[in-house]
């Protein structure tokens, strides 16, 4: 019993550090990215890359190497890109002056034309089972934050890890985050490095993995954002809508517990696979839209978690492309959010925006492609008995939209009284925000 209530004090007073903790990184999130990997044998070039990603808006987007043609056909764009070590050359970078050599031939020829504001230091290296690799991250991000202070990148250019959720030894509920016992010490040095630099915790969250070991004891709507009762933290009394946000905020209290409580915790890989073996439960097409769109919906309401309700979550979407080479499960290789020849492996509510097409500021945009014959409306505040006939009268038409809420009945309830909260009509696009 004494255990169980030094367990409720212990939660509630992590609870109200780390409720605060949350308005130092305000305004240092501000936009979705996505995971552009390139395990494929037929994906398009870089310049093509990059159109789609101006036409659906994205600024932010994660390489797994330093490919040089990637950073030259990135350069002017304005899309802020994360780098990566690979595994294999921690044990090199851990020398202070390999370190600088391998800065100033991979990442200063491109600065500042192309936006590096990431280097990932490895890719979950804590879970690998190499108690070598895992020894050497840390002296490597130290050696290579080292060689941006030298060469006056470092209030650029952020260096920390990707690491899978394996890293916790207990997530549920969040308020019992702690990590592994084995990784205590390692990641006690990790974190002092992560709070000296100011950089965030990086972390690989895939609530599918959960649902797939458990599909008969974890709700399905819980962990796609769709509505459900959810579950309250018995210790801090927080809900809980949504399995993403409780994983990360099960970082931020197994942080708390060794003495870290005030670094930013970003969500550097989340998705769901189209397709799958026998085996993966849930891996279809309609989960992993309803994933991905719901999340979608969550980012363009700059939600925080209900830790951190008041600081936006970064996240980054895995993964850009469906990649045909990459080992393992069907899974592994149908996460993406399109084909290598640009079409969308299903529609998850992202429609390419060409450059004159939206004055909009969001940086996705969940649209439809409504003919400018049947919507063809101005930006405004005021709605008008026409402009409700018109918008219900495609949406009735357009039954495929359903689940946007493009109803007659939801717009003639939203009535003509308030601004465009829900609906803005750009020309061609029919923005929902």
């Amino acid at each position: 019993m004494a255990t169980f209530f030094s367990r409720i004090a212990m939660a509630r007073s992590l609870l109200i550090v780390l409720s605060f903790s949350g308005f130092l990184f305000l305004g240092h999130v501000e936009s979705l990215g996505i995971n552009y990997g390139q395990v494929g044998n037929n994906l398009p070039p870089p310049e093509k890359v990059l159109d789609l990603l101006r036409s659906l808006r994205i600024t932010k987007a994660r390489i797994y190497d330093t490919n040089p043609q990637i950073l030259t056909a990135f350069a002017n764009s304005g899309v802020e890109l994360v780098v990566t070590v690979e595994n294999d050359m921690l044990g090199t970078l851990m020398d202070p002056q390999q370190a600088l050599q391998w800065v100033n031939s991979r990442i200063k020829p491109y600065v500042p034309a192309t936006r590096i504001t990431g280097i990932a230091v490895g890719n979950e290296v804590f879970t690998g089972g190499d108690t070598t690799l895992i020894a050497n991250l840390v002296p490597a991000m130290v050696s290579i934050h080292g060689a941006l202070v030298q060469l006056g990148l470092d209030q650029y250019i952020q260096v920390s890890t990707p690491s899978s959720l394996a890293v916790l030894a207990e997530s549920y509920p969040p308020s019992a985050g702690s990590f592994k016992p084995e990784l205590t010490p390692i990641m006690s040095q990790f974190l002092q490095f992560l709070q000296t630099t100011k950089a965030p915790f990086w972390i690989n969250a895939y609530p599918y993995f959960a649902y797939k070991d458990e599909p008969n004891n974890i709700s399905l709507d819980y962990v796609l954002f769709n509505p459900n009762a959810g579950m309250v933290d018995p210790y801090t009394k927080l809900r809980y809508d949504n399995m993403l946000y409780a994983q990360v905020d099960a970082v931020i209290f197994a942080s708390a517990r060794l003495g870290f409580g005030g670094i930013e915790v970003r969500v550097s890989e989340t998705g769901w696979p189209s397709k799958g073996d026998q085996n993966e439960v849930g891996a279809t097409v309609a989960n992993a839209a309803t994933y991905n769109r719901n999340l979608l919906r969550r980012q363009l309401r700059g939600e925080g978690t209900p830790l951190r309700p008041n600081m936006r979550v970064e996240v980054y979407l895995f993964a850009l492309f469906n990649e045909d080479m990459k080992p393992g499960p069907t899974s592994e290789r149908n996460y993406g959010l399109y084909q290598p020849d640009l079409t969308m492996a299903y529609n998850v509510g992202l429609s390419a925006l060409g450059s004159t097409s939206s004055t909009s500021s969001a940086s996705i945009s969940l649209t439809s492609s409504a003919p400018h014959q049947v919507i063809n409306f101005a930006i405004n505040c005021q709605r008008t008995t026409s402009m409700l006939t018109g918008v219900s009268w495609w949406a009735s038409h357009h039954p495929n939209y359903a689940d946007y809420g493009f109803s007659r009945r939801s717009f003639i309830a939203r009535g003509c009284d308030k601004p465009l909260d829900y609906a803005i009509i750009v020309q061609n696009h029919f923005l929902v925000l």
